[in-house]
């Protein structure tokens, strides 16, 4: 946890340099940067690996035979 917090208040250095260092809106570059670090880390949980597997193929319907059978 310690982690996010610094890389959150890392990125709210930068907006904050990127605004011109002007004061008043910590708390806009704060949340700015959290919501930034924390989509990522969601995103990256979110992903998938795709496998190298083909899918499975469907089973092929034998053709209907050519003969009409009389029904009794």
């Amino acid at each position: 946890m310690q982690d996010m917090e610094q890389a959150i208040r890392e990125r709210a250095y930068h907006l904050w340099a990127a605004d011109g260092y002007r004061d008043g809106n910590a708390d806009a570059h704060w949340l700015a940067a959290q919501r930034e670090i924390l989509a990522s880390s969601l995103e990256s949980v979110g992903r998938v690996k795709k496998t190298a597997k083909k899918p499975a193929e469907k089973a092929k319907a034998a053709p209907a035979s050519k003969t009409k059978r009389k029904v009794a």
